[in-house]
């Protein structure tokens, strides 16, 4: 059997690019991330009822990932990038059918041009496909006491420090979002770089909000190096 599914909707986020999303939604609540509705979704009587939720899942594509297939057995980076486990008990992005659950913050809906619902926390690429929304019910959802296998709490945190020329390269761009400085703090105390990697001499590169964040990691600490915006590329 196959099954031909539709995209209601598309993300506005401002990761660019894989490198740098949070491993997990809710890591990064600094990030403005709204989903647009497509037609003949994007009418107010399809989220009629959804402001009373503060949060909802989202189905979503991989869709950057697609194209690479799937395997039986991922290394997640939680357990160092080396131990295997079945997909099927991980989070991975290359799935037998590409697809992705998220759970997001609501923190308003725009039904003044189209539907817009604006979110925070969202772990998404800009321009991902979302198939469906949910509103989340704590009383049913919300499990404690749950097992959590080998992901057994929160990933443990870095320290950010910025030299002067990435905070100079910031103040010069006068179009910078008042919410970037937080977001780069959040996104880089998470260290993304992959769980093999540790090179304290290797200068690293992440695409946030039209700009490249450019950062090296010694020990604990992350060194924000500098910024390079959109009017110096």
């Amino acid at each position: 059997m196959s099954y031909t599914l539709h995209p209601i909707g598309l993300i506005s986020s401002p990761y660019q690019e894989k490198f740098g999303i949070p491993r997990q939604p809710a890591l990064a609540p600094s990030a403005p991330v709204s989903l647009t509705l497509l037609p003949p979704y994007n009418q107010p009587d399809c989220v009629r009822g959804l402001e009373a939720f503060s949060h909802v899942w989202l189905t979503f594509v991989f869709h950057e990932t697609l194209a690479r297939g799937w395997q039986p057995l991922v290394r997640p980076p939680r357990l160092g990038g080396n131990n295997k486990v079945g997909v099927f008990a991980s989070r991975a992005t290359h799935r037998p059918n590409g697809l992705g659950l998220s759970l997001v913050e609501l923190k308003s809906i725009d039904t003044q041009q189209g539907v817009t619902l604006h979110l925070a926390g969202a772990d998404l690429l800009d321009g991902t496909p979302v198939l469906d929304i949910k509103p989340y019910i704590p009383f049913v959802e919300a499990k404690p006491d749950a097992r959590g296998g080998f992901v057994d709490g929160p990933p443990p945190l870095l320290a950010v420090q910025w030299q002067p020329k990435a905070r100079a390269d910031l103040q010069a761009w006068q179009l910078a979002p008042p919410w970037l400085p937080g977001l780069i703090d959040e996104v880089l105390a998470q260290d993304p770089r992959p769980a093999y990697q540790d090179d304290p001499a290797r200068v690293y590169g992440i695409r946030l909000a039209h700009c490249d964040v450019r950062f090296a990691v010694q020990g604990d600490t992350v060194q924000v190096l500098e910024i390079i915006t959109p009017a110096q590329n």
